[in-house]
């Protein structure tokens, strides 16, 4: 008994801690609690030496004082005052009076309101109880089949997973770059691609854009044959002398296009780092609400959001740090003009801040965020002391055994930390999954051959399906808890199966295609 438990403690240690998370006890306390009792068993059977979890403080020190981090929160903070914006209400009313004359036109708008959602807040919970909200109870009250609907809403919520900026990339793209050189320092010969945050921001965003074409493609087919799954809904006639369909959707539409620019766009276009744009993100988030709540000073939100634009502008010709020793004349009247911009931002941020504090909207979402931040780094602390864990006690070797000793090669090894991960989604959380393999997995995965970068995007899409896959699937809970009583659980479930059928089509292709998700990053 004691040979067994000695040659295979490693596997037991992960079958344990799958078992235990699916019992429902805190994740943090499960994934360190697990982690010290195998520890205990073997430092008894000789296979561990309490030392060893000496490094343990040193990684929580590495993993807190990491800069890229700190665009989770400031994602997090964006996300949450966008959802206060009530942006996808705007959205979704312009788009519904657009399309909503066809047959499927309400699938549509909700799958692209969605999209712009998940550019720019990133957070899956907040877009499916948005649209639920608002889509759900007109989609039903126009005659729509109940599944359909329900599908629709759960898939393009769980877009602002693999669209950027999410924040399962920011986390994936960590852990790949550190799985990247854990893999060139097992074989110094090995020439990984150099993957970070901004490069798995950049290979996700085609994969995306494939998704939400594959998504309208099967609504079009749907409504096709099975019109009366999605009929024609009436518009309401527009007031005499109102705005058109056209200006309202571009009105409607201004708002989260610039934010997606102006963060996106300063990462790919090499301007900022994600960190970077996080906080640009956030003080947009903060303008743009204070913007809807305060309309009568909107010539002061104006010109805050036009110094930050401009800022960024400079910032994509002229290098605007100061603490060089050669500058030139252009530079430094950049730098003069940059101080300026960045004090009218300043003297705005501090106005749009005050007015959110007196309409006491910041406070609430200041809270929300610093609970999420703390859940979220709470299950990373423990998945660090589990991974210590489990290398100590051999479990990368006996991983790199297994995959490695797969039929196929790297096809094999793909295949069968896909279908894991595929699986594994069905009962535990997105960032549970992130934490616990990829530190564990990649590592061996790289060094036979993948490319980090196709690597990262790859479990991107495929934990993507973990929010639908029930029984666990986090946006059938977020719909479940919006949806009206009479609705049936299975009716959600239902509607979200062809929607997984299509995100494993997109991760096909993904695979059979790898410069889906390389291209890009490799002309940026």
């Amino acid at each position: 008994m004691l040979d067994f438990l000695a040659a295979h403690l490693d596997l037991l240690l992960f079958g344990g801690l799958v078992v235990l998370l699916m019992s429902g006890f805190p994740v943090a306390f499960t994934l360190g609690g697990c982690a010290l009792i195998f520890a205990a068993l073997g430092a008894e059977l000789g296979l561990l030496r309490w030392q060893s979890l000496n490094f343990l403080p040193q990684r929580v020190w590495v993993t807190l004082n990491n800069s890229v981090m700190v665009a989770a929160p400031l994602f997090i903070f964006m996300g949450l005052v966008l959802e206060k914006c009530r942006l996808a209400e705007d959205m979704l009313t312009s788009l519904a009076e657009l399309f909503g004359k066809k047959p499927g036109g309400l699938l549509v708008a909700t799958t692209l309101v969605g999209a712009l959602l998940a550019a720019s807040t990133g957070i899956v919970g907040a877009t499916v109880v948005t649209l639920g909200l608002l889509a759900l109870p007109v989609m039903l009250r126009n005659g729509y089949d109940a599944s359909a609907a329900c599908g629709a809403i759960c898939a393009s919520g769980t877009l602002g997973q693999i669209i950027p900026p999410s924040i399962v990339l920011v986390f994936l793209g960590d852990f790949m770059s550190l799985a990247n050189q854990q893999a060139a320092l097992s074989n110094p010969q090995l020439k990984g691609v150099t993957v970070g945050v901004s490069d798995l921001f950049a290979g996700a965003l085609v994969p995306g854009l494939v998704l939400i074409a594959v998504y309208l493609c099967w609504q079009m087919v749907l409504v096709r044959f099975r019109p009366q799954v999605a009929p024609p809904i009436e518009i309401a006639p527009r007031p005499e002398g109102g705005p058109s369909v056209t200006r309202r959707l571009m009105q409607s539409l201004i708002a989260p296009l610039s934010l997606i620019v102006a963060v996106l766009g300063s990462i790919l276009a090499g301007i900022a780092t994600p960190t970077e744009a996080a906080a640009v993100g956030a003080v947009g988030a903060v303008i743009l609400a204070v913007w809807r709540e305060v309309p009568q000073w909107s010539r002061v939100w104006q010109l805050g959001v036009f110094a930050a634009v401009a800022i960024l502008v400079l910032l994509g010709f002229f290098d605007l740090r100061v603490g060089r020793q050669s500058i030139t004349g252009a530079e430094q009247s950049a730098i003069i003009l940059a101080s300026l911009l960045l004090a009218v931002v300043f003297v705005v941020l501090t106005l749009a801040i005050w007015h959110l504090l007196r309409l006491r909207i910041l406070g609430e979402i200041i809270f929300k965020t610093a609970r999420i931040t703390s859940m979220v780094f709470t299950v990373l602390l423990g998945a660090t002391l589990f991974t210590l864990v489990f290398r100590e006690l051999g479990g990368e070797a006996t991983i790199h055994g297994l995959l490695s000793s797969l039929p196929g090669g790297l096809f094999g090894a793909m295949l069968f930390t896909m279908a894991l991960m595929f699986v594994l989604g069905f009962f535990l959380d997105f960032l549970e999954i992130v934490f616990i393999l990829v530190p564990i997995i990649c590592p061996t995965l790289i060094l036979m051959g993948a490319d980090p970068l196709w690597l990262g995007v790859m479990i991107a899409l495929n934990l993507q399906t973990s929010f639908l896959t029930p029984p666990f699937g986090f946006a059938l809970f977020y719909l479940r808890g919006v949806a009206p009583p009479d609705l049936a659980t299975m009716q959600i479930w239902q509607g979200a199966l062809p929607y997984i059928a299509l995100q494993l089509v997109c991760l096909l292709m993904v695979a059979a295609f790898p410069p889906l998700a390389t291209w890009l990053p490799s002309i940026m």
